[in-house]
């Protein structure tokens, strides 16, 4: 759990950071760094689909993915009560921010590794080296959205806290090839938030996280019926 809680502490630390410094950076700086976060995650998204993609064995499962989970999201409007529920909060483009920044931080090979390896082998190597760079990544999105990035830190505890336990408990239940789907699924997601930091498109990212649901449920369903 040592992994866990200095990654978690490193988003807190960069979100005050970030924050402080935003206070002494002239607005039309913050628009660069706003572009740049925006073209980051762009980058980020399309290089993990494009590391991810020749290594999955059912290459068309993260497309069904994305459409059954959009459908589902957009039922359930997950947007719009998320961004409802940070408007009581705030005014600002927060929901837009935290959004992106949980995708950022939980969504990648190494907070879904990480707890796995330090759950099993007692090895932080994954998780500190996340924890480096969400540190920087928190810093810079706190400049553009404000102290309210921090919240997204305890998202990341559950989220990390979550697959430790789960490992502690059942072993190494996350196989190679679902991580290489969710990644595929993950980087798509992050990409769209890219879309709509730059203003290309409003993609409603938050309508699409139940699409991460899908290779989970594809590969449970998968292990159940080899029972069989």
């Amino acid at each position: 759990m040592i992994g866990t809680l200095v990654n978690t502490a490193t988003i807190i630390v960069g979100s005050i950071a970030g924050h402080y410094l935003k206070k002494g950076i002239k607005e039309k700086y913050q628009k660069v760094l706003f572009t740049t976060m925006g073209l980051a995650a762009l980058s980020l998204g399309f290089n993990a689909v494009s590391n991810h993609l020749p290594k999955s064995e059912y290459p068309v499962l993260f497309i069904v993915s994305l459409a059954i989970g959009g459908l589902i999201g957009t039922i359930i409007d997950i947007d719009g009560r998320f961004n409802r529920l940070v408007g009581r909060f705030s005014s600002s483009n927060l929901a837009q921010g935290l959004s992106t920044g949980i995708l950022l931080y939980c969504i990648g090979a190494l907070s879904i590794v990480g707890p796995v390896m330090s759950a099993i082998y007692g090895d932080n190597t994954y998780l500190f080296t996340n924890a480096t760079l969400d540190l920087v990544t928190s810093a810079v999105l706190a400049t553009t959205y404000g102290i309210g990035m921090i919240f997204a830190a305890p998202v990341l505890f559950l989220w990390q806290s979550g697959i430790y336990m789960l490992t502690l408990l059942a072993g190494n239940i996350i196989p190679d090839a679902l991580v290489t789907e969710i990644s595929i699924v993950g980087g798509v997601l992050i990409a769209a938030s890219g879309l709509g930091i730059l203003k290309i498109k409003d993609c409603k990212t938050l309508n699409l996280l139940p699409s991460l649901l899908i290779p989970i449920l594809f590969f449970l369903l998968k292990h159940l019926w080899g029972k069989n």
